[in-house]
């Protein structure tokens, strides 16, 4: 259990002090509390004075579960919360985040559980809707191949990706499907309901089937497989291995999130005894058919490890940064060898499917942490070649001869790009959005900035309908 402390009462400084009571509610952000409390904390200490008081109280004087887990002790109820002489009250905090049961403000795994109820209700018609809304936004944004990661299958939809394939001829772009799944609920120790999980041979019966009917081998591929056990915490260790093994015989890649948040690694030690890491590796995971989504928080052995065995990592920045989940050592991983491709969670955590986007905000937390060492020119492979290696191609990806004809064109006619010298920077530093034209195998999905192949007001007008039935 986390002591958050209360503030020190001794010193010499005769001011009274100005007190703060911070009250945490159910599913509080963490972070968003330590934020708050570490500056008055850190005041003092430079100060060597009392300048600011406080104490943490909930409603019953109980520790308090913070959105990743954590229990945090309190000092009392809010009942006990004292006046100070002259009777003032303190400044009351409420940490809660925007709504203390609303999904956006919650870390990973405070995020999954309030939005599972949701998707238990994902309907064959909203999975079509929101699958063609996603793909459009990339398509939009100059994206010309994508991989979908699909890992949810309530009652009645499990033609899931069969309508993602769909989709995705229907608008003309490159589509790499991960048969995703999840089979270890919150009764076997997992963290996701029944109700959006399914068992261990329906998931191996479909992955065969929909290999055996959309996968294309070779160049110029528009549709490919890929097998996608959803994460350490949602699926079982023998599904993990059964998958890798299928996969193998298929000669399909293998896709799952890993190393997202500190939640995961303590889950894997708890359950497994070991590493994020370990643990694919004691399932047959760590091969250069193997990509994984965020990949954050590695060790450097870790990341040597990665390296060594051509395992691919997709960087997803803007999603990073919504869930408070870290940073990617994006360099550290390219030096050693992996792949490091772009990507974006959509409306599942970064609002919105848009790569250029991403693209923006991958340069911009990267330097963060590394300074003027990344570039705009580091974010754009990312998105293009890097992309393409973590999907194992060497077809795509790049503007070259004999490669696919497969190309995005843009427009700088902007006041934001007024007077940039360099193009390429304009179009990442200053927040292209909209590609104009878009080209897949030689033809035009994209005219004018529009799709060729979608009705955007009407397909606005579903989707909005199709979401808030989902309540």
């Amino acid at each position: 259990m986390a002591d958050a402390g209360s503030s020190p009462t001794n010193g010499s400084w005769n001011e009274a002090p100005e007190r703060f009571a911070f009250v945490l509610v159910p599913n509080f952000s963490l972070i968003a509390f330590a934020s708050a409390i570490e500056p008055l904390r850190l005041a003092n200490r430079q100060t060597g004075r009392e300048l600011y008081s406080w104490q943490i109280v909930s409603k019953d004087g109980r520790a308090v579960r913070a959105s990743n887990g954590v229990q945090v002790a309190v000092d009392q109820s809010v009942a006990d919360v004292r006046l100070s002489p002259g009777g003032t009250n303190p400044t009351v905090i409420l940490c809660t985040g925007a709504g203390a049961e609303h999904f956006q403000d919650k870390e990973l795994f405070g995020w999954l559980t309030a939005l599972y109820p949701i998707w238990a209700k994902l309907t064959p018609e909203a999975h079509r809707l929101g699958t063609r809304l996603a793909l459009t936004e990339l398509l939009m944004s100059g994206v010309t191949a994508t991989a979908d990661h699909h890992y949810v299958f309530p009652g009645g939809l499990d033609n899931a990706i069969d309508i993602q394939v769909e989709e995705a001829r229907a608008l003309g772009i490159r589509l790499a499907v991960t048969r995703g799944s999840m089979n270890l609920s919150v009764k076997d120790g997992g963290l996701p309901p029944d109700s959006v999980v399914q068992d261990h041979d329906t998931i191996l019966a479909d992955c065969e089937r929909v290999i055996g009917r959309y996968h294309e081998q070779g160049e110029g591929a528009c549709v490919q497989v890929a097998l996608a056990p959803c994460s350490p915490f949602s699926v079982t260790r023998k599904l993990m291995r059964e998958t890798a093994e299928l996969a193998a015989r298929h000669g399909v890649r293998l896709h799952t999130h890993l190393a997202e948040t500190h939640d995961e690694d303590a889950f894997c030690h708890a359950k497994f005894g070991m590493s994020p890491l370990d643990y694919l590796d004691d399932c047959g995971w760590l091969n250069n058919r193997t990509w994984l989504a965020h990949g954050i928080h590695f060790s450097d052995s870790d990341i040597a490890r990665l390296g060594s065995h051509g395992v691919g990592v997709c960087h997803c920045p803007t999603s990073n940064m919504t869930l408070a989940s870290g940073r990617c050592r994006t360099c550290e991983l390219e030096a050693a060898g992996v792949p490091v491709g772009l990507g974006v969670d959509g409306s599942a955590s970064n609002d919105s499917s848009n790569l250029m986007e991403g693209v923006r905000h991958a340069v911009l937390m990267n330097r963060l942490t590394y300074g003027m060492k990344v570039s705009h020119i580091d974010a754009l492979r990312w998105a293009t070649k890097g992309s393409a290696a973590c999907l194992g191609r060497t077809d795509i990806g790049e503007i070259a001869v004999g490669k696919q004809a497969d190309l995005a064109l843009y427009k700088l006619d902007e006041l934001r790009f007024s007077g940039a010298g360099d193009p390429l920077a304009a179009l990442v530093l200053c927040g292209a959005t909209r590609a104009d034209r878009v080209m897949i195998q030689g033809e035009w999905k994209v005219i004018d900035g529009r799709p060729v192949h979608a009705d955007l007001e009407q397909l606005m007008l579903d989707h909005r309908a199709a979401a808030a039935s989902l309540g």
